[in-house]
């Protein structure tokens, strides 16, 4: 049961470095990102193509990784989410999923459709109270409760945190102040964007790197951005974390439902807390 946790935490803690851009990105721009997939997904390609260059040098390869994807996600949102501001949000989801088509196509010509495998880059147990767990996922735990934090202050203490958080609350307001907020949109969206490539290179050691797996990640992480709150990073944090108990919980007694169940807790939030869009 505790490797159960363990597990849970990771993938909990995974969750919350994909889904906090995305969960800004749709609190500040009201956009509904499928391209957000595609990051993930290009980051994990990104360290598989990395590594060999640097000798398997994961911290090395990891941020030339997520560096490589910035230019990638600035051009999504220059030419495609910047047009799409203000406008219907179904134009949003039509948009960004034929981003995420043509980018699924482009990595199956580059790196082909089969799946690739990626060998645990610390390789290290450690053992507590009689219990043994991979080094790397308490890594990971650890990450994404140092993001956390620094978001936090980020967005708390810095100019553009607190733009970004005021247009949170009311962009028309912030624009009438003279500030261009579609600027500070950008930064979000690139912060964001990058931590979701993160996601991907940290994922892609525990599970094997596909062209489909951002497609799959996308749907739960929504569900995360839901139950926590639109721009909300606590309540991102804290969903993100208890979804992904329920995945490892679920999955321990019923595999097939682990995903199914993020979804049924999605809707009993909704039931008393329906979203405002």
């Amino acid at each position: 049961m505790i490797n159960t946790i363990a597990y849970g935490l990771t993938i909990g803690a995974i969750l919350f470095i994909i889904s906090i851009g995305l969960s800004l990105t749709f609190g500040t721009m009201r956009i509904v990102n499928f391209a957000h997939g595609l990051v993930y997904t290009i980051g994990a390609y990104m360290i598989v193509s990395v590594l060999p260059i640097v000798r398997n040098n994961f911290i090395l390869g990891a941020l030339i990784a997520v560096l490589a994807v910035i230019p990638i996600s600035y051009v999504i949102e220059r030419f495609v989410i910047r047009k799409l501001y203000g406008v219907s949000i179904d134009y949003a989801i039509i948009a960004t999923y034929a981003v995420a088509l043509i980018g699924i196509d482009a990595i199956k010509w580059i790196w082909g459709a089969s799946p690739i495998p990626l060998s645990d880059p610390v390789g290290i147990d450690v053992s507590f109270f009689g219990i043994t767990l991979p080094l790397y996922r308490l890594i990971i735990i650890l990450l994404a409760l140092v993001i956390f934090f620094a978001l936090s202050l980020f967005f708390k203490k810095t100019m553009v945190g607190k733009i970004v958080v005021a247009a949170l609350d009311d962009k028309d307001a912030v624009r009438s102040l003279g500030i261009s907020v579609d600027k500070y949109f950008t930064y979000v969206f690139v912060i964001g964007s990058s931590l979701a490539a993160l996601g991907g290179v940290l994922y892609a050691p525990i599970t094997s790197v596909h062209p489909y797996m951002g497609m799959m990640v996308l749907l739960v992480s929504f569900a995360v951005v839901i139950i926590g709150g639109l721009g909300n990073i606590k309540g991102t944090f804290i969903s993100a974390f208890v979804l992904g108990m329920v995945m490892a919980i679920t999955g321990r007694f019923w595999g097939p439902a682990a995903e199914t169940m993020v979804f049924v807790v999605m809707a009993i939030v909704l039931i008393f807390k329906p979203i405002e869009v």
